[in-house]
């Protein structure tokens, strides 16, 4: 039980998978999270296998609390322990404010707010045991700017930075560094559901002043910076990588 453990959450595609590979090409034995793609977890199983590495895949919709104690402990059953928590599960309602029913925020604000606050309860239990760890969650620029039809999210986003700050003070003691990395527009599958996608790619390609849109590999890179020794004096902070796109705002 001397290898590290990471979890990502929402890691059947995209960023989640990405990180989940990269974590496992440094020596990670992973927990491979998802929802509804158990297709695309266990595609990641595989590649994380093939690299040698121990994989637990749980299915677990992380806006409820009772999934989220299931899943912590059968991560405690298989590894006892719990290095790092990636939190880059999201979900959310692409609709203007006025057309916004209960439901449609309570699902966005459950998957990707409270589940950081309920997954990082159960995780600062397991990192304790062998003297702490680091969470870094996955947020966006419409925490801090307007996006059409982004309400909800943004707002769910919000609160996901502001619990950053929040969870970085009170864990310190418990030596578990806070943070999040907020990405503009990325070319992933999730963004296939906005109804103005084409828009979106289209200014992220015209007016970034880096040159380029940013890639998934941009936003794993800087994830695994705070994830990494270097970055152990960054505490609840939220890292913007969009090639200073929002700076023209």
């Amino acid at each position: 039980m001397t290898e590290k453990v990471a979890l990502i959450t929402g890691s059947s595609r995209g960023i989640g998978k990405a990180t989940a590979i990269r974590l496992a090409q440094a020596g990670y034995d992973i927990v491979i999270n998802y929802a509804r793609s158990k297709k695309g977890a266990l595609e990641t199983a595989e590649q994380i296998e093939a690299l040698g590495r121990k994989v637990l895949v749980v299915k677990a919709n992380v806006g409820d609390v009772s999934k989220i104690k299931t899943m912590f402990a059968q991560i405690d059953e298989e590894f006892g322990r719990l290095d790092v928590f990636v939190n880059n599960a999201a979900s959310g309602v692409q609709r203007p404010a006025m057309e916004l029913e209960e439901s449609h925020w309570d699902w966005t604000l459950n998957i990707n707010s409270k589940a950081l606050l309920f997954c990082a309860q159960e995780a600062a239990k397991l990192m304790e045991k062998n003297g702490g760890g680091k969470i870094v969650s996955i947020s966006s620029l419409g925490s801090i700017r307007y996006l059409e039809n982004y309400t909800a999210v943004g707002v769910s986003k919000a609160a996901l930075e502001a619990l950053t700050r929040y969870l970085a003070v009170e864990l310190a003691s418990k030596n578990i560094i806070v943070n999040a990395v907020s990405g503009g527009a990325v070319d992933t599958e999730a963004l296939k559901s906005f109804p103005n996608r084409e828009e979106l790619l289209h200014e992220a390609a015209e007016k970034t002043p880096a040159g380029r849109m940013v890639e998934i590999e941009d936003m794993v890179n800087t994830v695994m910076f705070l994830l990494s020794e270097e970055s152990s004096m960054i505490r609840g902070q939220t890292i913007i990588v969009d090639g200073g796109i929002s700076l023209l705002v």
